[in-house]
């Protein structure tokens, strides 16, 4: 249940620094930090996630659903 709750902070994480990247590309202001920041930021977190998920798959934390076949 934990790892639930953590993946889905870094998703709503991620969602803001997107829509933060949004908001500077539009306003383009030069005394605001670069667009480039927040989509780095954007691309760790979903990096931390997918980590996440595989080390929670092999530690058996998660498990994934059944082949169909």
């Amino acid at each position: 249940m934990l790892i639930k709750i953590i993946v889905v902070g870094l998703l709503a994480f991620m969602i803001y620094n997107l829509f933060r990247a949004l908001f500077i590309m539009n306003k383009n202001d030069p005394d605001k930090p670069p667009m480039s920041k927040f989509i780095g930021r954007r691309v760790i977190t979903s990096v931390v996630i997918i980590l996440l998920l595989v080390i929670g798959i092999f530690t058996g934390v998660i498990t994934p659903n059944p082949r169909p076949f």
